[in-house]
């Protein structure tokens, strides 16, 4: 059975997940959800939180974007690139984990913010607040520059090498050029250099503006 993504075009946490199963080729079926039936009981039953997105691979139901991420990563470890090194390697592995830990909390819950003050209040008509909106813009670009120190020293946040961790920044990163802002551009060479690797990745080009509906 093909692997089912249950999410939405324009979810930032379903492009997580989707650029990913382009990276590694991986078929799949996106079914749409509507947000308005997302806390229903028939949803919670597969997702608890009543949150996007979920993947039911031959009826195992997995939900959280990063754990999907990951979990695609080791069953497909040997299909399309690597994006996380092998668990017997120690050294690489703490890396990696740090790298995905600076994404989560230097990076996410500012570039989250923005992005929600300043794209996605408006797709449901909602109005931005500017004060809240610049207020993250600051806090990220703080942040920012821990970023600028770390990419001066090596190519990707892990390593030479992309990894998931690397790609989670995608789907916020893309809201930040939407909202107005041009931080990820403008911050320091390094992290310019960074981002254009990243986002000009042939699996995010494919999903950015509308995922797919199967691969």
């Amino acid at each position: 059975m093909v692997l089912k993504l249950y999410g939405a075009p324009m979810s930032t946490c379903t492009k997580r997940v989707a650029v990913v199963l382009h990276e590694k080729k991986i078929p799949y079926e996106l079914i749409s959800v509507d947000f308005a039936k997302i806390k229903e009981p028939e949803f919670l039953v597969k997702q608890p939180f009543g949150q996007i997105p979920y993947i039911d691979d031959d009826g195992f139901i997995l939900y959280e974007s990063r754990a999907i991420a990951r979990y695609l990563e080791a069953k497909y470890s040997n299909q399309g690139p690597k994006l996380a090194p092998s668990p017997s390697d120690l050294k690489a592995t703490a890396l990696f984990e740090q790298a995905v830990s600076i994404e989560m909390s230097d990076f996410d819950p500012s570039a989250s913010k923005a992005g929600f003050e300043g794209v996605i209040k408006g797709w449901f008509g909602g109005q931005k607040d500017q004060a809240a909106y610049d207020q993250a813009i600051t806090t990220l670009s703080t942040k920012l520059d821990g970023y600028e120190r770390i990419l001066s020293k090596q190519k990707f946040l892990a390593g030479d090498e992309i990894t998931l961790a690397d790609l989670y920044h995608l789907s916020y990163g893309e809201l930040l050029g939407q909202g107005g802002s041009d931080l990820l551009q403008s911050k320091g060479p390094n992290v310019a250099r960074w981002w254009k690797d990243v986002s000009s990745r042939a699996s995010w080009q494919a999903i950015k503006d509308n995922i797919p509906a199967s691969l």
